[in-house]
């Protein structure tokens, strides 16, 4: 069966799926969030400057990000479209086309893209267990600064339960980068989808704290309570929020879906909500890890992620996950080969991002069996490849 039938299983398991499980999203609770912006709040939440949801919003980011030490006020923050338009208002403001961004290799590939679409000259430094290699980041700079050539105008960095990487940033190397920002002069796009999601409930002080002069702090509720809403932010400096902000061009990040979201913190706690997210998915966490290790034993290598929703495997012998991915499909499984988080097309080859956030546990260890399928498919394919040349 080829890859073009294999598209039109209606059973393929999506390991590939970067978002929540559809089950966890608080239905109930939203249904009486959004009757109330309509029947009670209507007349000013349907007009163009809402109601008081804008507010209510961004007063909660603003208190609720002091778990991760940040101390802002309301009006440092910047409700958006998804952190996603965060991004690419921060390119907007920062970059001029030919301007150098610094990017981690690997790293998430929708933002990788904004990046190609503002023209700039990307360059990409490793993760290891701790993260970005803020060490080969300082080598760097300081070879560009010798020899007169140019520096990063931004640096995007995803500090917790990395996408794909699974790690986290130690505490020492967010410092430093935190400290390279002023020394050099370049923003720090800190991307922190994933914070809530932390399956030790420990959190780590945001690179904001050490550098809130050079840094954009982006987070979200797509990863909490749906990423339909398309509710994000921005946390900055008042100087670049008015900046950012003023690509809105007037308006501002639909007030009426901020009118239901205020509502729903309002009436409905979503702490004890993301509580029950984070025993959800570690227990699907453990559920693909120990799939991982029944069907592939030795063969992969992998982090095992304290928080958010992906495992980044390694395969030790040589594969190709972007020929892997047809096999997978053709068994009813599909991933995201590990190429399409690199610069360059040779980069990833041997490198998958698995999610375990959108299926359910029997669904997981099904998904990593029929992976494990193609693999050993995917294997005899090649050396009788290799016997017939």
């Amino acid at each position: 069966m080829g890859a073009a039938q294999a598209s039109s299983r209606v059973d393929v398991i999506p390991l590939s799926y970067g978002s929540p499980v559809s089950g966890s999203f608080p239905y109930e609770a939203l249904q009486l969030a959004a009757s109330e912006a309509i029947l009670t709040q209507g007349n000013e939440a349907l007009q163009y400057s809402g109601a008081d949801g804008p507010a209510v919003v961004r007063k909660w980011i603003a208190e609720r990000s002091a778990l991760r030490g940040i101390s802002t006020a309301p009006e440092k923050v910047l409700v958006t479209y998804g952190s996603g338009q965060a991004i690419d208002f921060a390119c907007r403001a920062i970059l001029e086309p030919g301007d150098h961004v610094w990017v981690e290799s690997p790293t998430f590939f929708g933002a990788l893209n904004i990046f190609r679409s503002s023209e700039a000259v990307l360059t990409a430094f490793p993760i290891d267990a701790e993260g970005l290699r803020v060490d080969l980041v300082e080598e760097a700079l300081l070879a560009a600064a010798h020899a007169g050539e140019p520096l990063p105008k931004l640096l995007y960095c995803i500090p917790n339960y990395h996408n794909p990487g699974g790690v986290s940033l130690s505490v020492v190397r967010r410092k430093r980068l935190a400290e390279l920002a002023q020394t050099y002069n370049f923003f720090i796009l800190e991307d922190d989808a994933y914070s809530e999601l932390n399956f030790e409930e420990e959190y780590l002080p945001a690179i904001y704290t050490f550098a809130p002069q050079r840094t954009i702090y982006l987070g979200t509720f797509s990863k909490t309570i749906a990423p339909g809403i398309r509710v994000g932010w921005a946390i900055a400096s008042a100087e670049a929020i008015v900046k950012l902000g003023s690509f809105f061009h007037g308006s501002r990040a639909s007030v009426f879906t901020q009118q239901i979201v205020a509502n729903l913190l309002r009436s409905y706690s979503l702490e004890e909500h993301i509580k029950q997210l984070i025993d959800r998915y570690r227990k699907q966490r453990d559920s693909m890890l120990a799939a991982i290790d029944k069907y592939f034993g030795d063969s992969v290598e992998y982090t095992i992620p304290q928080g958010g929703f992906f495992v980044w495997l390694r395969f030790k012998e040589e594969v190709d996950t972007g020929e892997l991915v047809k096999f997978a499909a053709e068994r009813g499984v599909s991933f995201i080969d590990g190429r399409q988080f690199y610069l360059t097309p040779h980069e990833g080859k041997h490198e998958a991002r698995l999610s375990f956030s959108y299926c359910e546990a029997e669904s997981l260890e099904l998904g990593v069996a029929r992976l494990a399928e193609a693999y050993i498919a995917y294997l005899a394919d090649r050396r009788n490849h290799f016997i017939s040349e």
